[in-house]
């Protein structure tokens, strides 16, 4: 059934200009009995939304698929990519594109249900999820979000009133997801293995029309769009790095051209600093551990740019000459992102010329002693050293000397250092042990208050503030052994 459009709803298609292998139309299944989870009101107002309406029970229809908005032309996209490593054909199997929202502001915004049931793409799933990965995602973009990492954006999480069955029976639950779009690497990679090099140009002039507007005049946009998702991905993955996260499943499929984080299924933060460290279940030979992110973002790059060749110059040496250069260009930017931010972390304006050795000699120390990545960063920032006992070590204290004669160097306050610090360092982030004890509530008793507390506190993570306090707690030692699963 379609709506009205009274919510505030301004969707618009244009996907749908492209040609019709990269999609196909298909609605929402309907369900049984939705209800309530949590529903982002300040994401709903940024996006122009009624929130009284959105959460009526004309606003929960919609959440749910059993309303189809009005100027709505529901589909499903279709990728490919490469799965650790190896290609195929994929799809959203369970996922459907509701449209281009269309903000006040001339903004595009792509409104996205998750776990709203099968797709021809779904290749014999059920196209359905269940609570707890849908309340991970939620949580896990939204804290991204709140870190001032650009991510794929939950608006709400609603129940189906319908168990799924994977191991066993569980509540089933869809994402409304909203992103700047859903345009990948793998849909290039699609472009380029099952269509033609016309079909590809199409899709490059939609994502820089779309994207980068601003490229559409230039001698050669196509190799100016590929500078231009490069710099935003090793931007990306500097801010991941600096904050500990790892994403856990960076196929080609799950890496956007608008540089936005997404698909949250195996993801965790980091505790011990150990660069090694693999939550996912199925890496199992860490291929996207925490410190191969960034040459597994390249690898991913280069898929693209296999991808764009044909595009890229007249010559195939010209392309792969200038695909090449940036490809080694992702260095640079990742390293001068990098620094930045780790300088800020100790508290070191940009401009202030500090050698390297000073951040590499407190990285090499903490992997020795497995300090506590956020934490440490958070005590020198608050001058709070008593969760760890590593800081009472000979090594520490002569690295701490050295620090605070470095940071005297600079004619900064030291109100102002702080103040940087402050905002470099996040009080809380979403601890493992901690996301699991508010998912484990939510899903097994239906109490959703620990959670949205813990999604209240996680909006702002550099505010110090002592609803915080009790989040700052470390993990017990068992947590070290955590594992994460893709979400189906």
């Amino acid at each position: 059934m379609t709506q009205e459009n009274t919510i505030g709803w301004n969707f618009s298609s244009s996907y749908l200009s492209l040609p019709d292998h990269f999609y196909a139309y298909t609605n929402p299944t309907p369900v049984q009995n939705p209800d309530w989870v949590i529903i982002n009101e300040q994401l709903a107002e940024d996006l122009d939304l009624d929130v009284k309406l959105l959460t009526s029970r004309e606003g929960l229809a919609t959440l749910s698929g059993n309303r189809i908005p009005k100027d709505s032309k529901p589909i499903a996209q279709a990728y490919a990519g490469h799965q650790f490593g190896y290609f195929t054909m994929l799809g959203d199997g369970r996922a459907i594109l509701l449209g281009e929202h269309q903000l006040k502001n001339g903004k595009q915004v792509d409104i996205q249900l998750k776990g709203a049931g099968k797709t021809p793409y779904s290749r014999g799933g059920d196209g359905r999820a269940s609570l707890g990965p849908m309340l991970r995602e939620f949580l896990i973009s939204e804290a991204m979000h709140g870190l001032g990492i650009p991510t794929t954006r939950a608006l709400a999480v609603v129940l189906t009133g319908e168990d799924v069955y994977r191991e066993q029976a569980l509540p089933g639950a869809i994402i409304t997801r909203a992103a700047s779009s859903h345009l990948r690497v793998g849909t290039f990679q699609y472009a380029r293995k099952y269509g033609t090099e016309a079909n590809l140009k199409r899709l490059a002039d939609y994502a820089i029309a779309r994207h980068f507007p601003q490229l559409e005049e230039k001698s050669n946009c196509y190799l100016a769009f590929l500078k231009e998702v490069v710099e935003r991905q090793a931007s990306l993955i500097a801010k991941w790095d600096l904050v500990g996260f790892v994403h856990g499943v960076m196929n080609t499929d799950n890496m956007t051209i608008s540089g936005e984080t997404i698909d949250y299924g195996p993801c965790a933060f980091i505790d011990r600093y150990e660069p090694a460290t693999v939550f996912s279940s199925i890496d199992q030979h860490g291929r996207y551990a925490f410190n191969q992110q960034k040459p597994v973002a390249v690898w991913n790059l280069a898929r693209l740019a296999e991808a764009l060749l044909p595009i890229l110059a007249d010559e195939p040496k010209d392309a792969i000459h200038g695909a090449e250069s940036l490809l080694n260009y992702f260095t640079e930017v990742y390293e001068e992102e990098w620094l930045t931010g780790m300088k800020a972390k100790l508290g070191f304006f940009a401009e202030t010329d500090i050698h390297r050795s000073l951040i590499d000699q407190l990285l090499v120390l903490m992997k020795k002693f497995q300090a506590d990545y956020t934490d440490t960063f958070r005590a020198l920032t608050i001058g709070d050293f008593s969760k760890q006992n590593w800081f009472k070590s000979v090594e520490f204290q002569a690295w701490h000397k050295r620090w605070k004669g470095k940071l005297n160097d600079q004619s900064n306050s030291e109100e102002d250092i702080i103040a940087l610090m402050k905002h470099s360092n996040p009080a809380i982030i979403p601890r493992n042990f901690q996301v699991e004890a508010v998912l484990k509530k939510a899903v097994n008793d239906r109490d959703y208050q620990p959670f949205k507390q813990f999604y209240q506190v996680l909006k702002d993570p550099y505010a110090y503030s002592e609803q915080q306090l009790s989040y700052t707690a470390l993990p017990p030692n068992s947590d070290q052994l955590y594992q994460t699963f893709c979400g189906t």
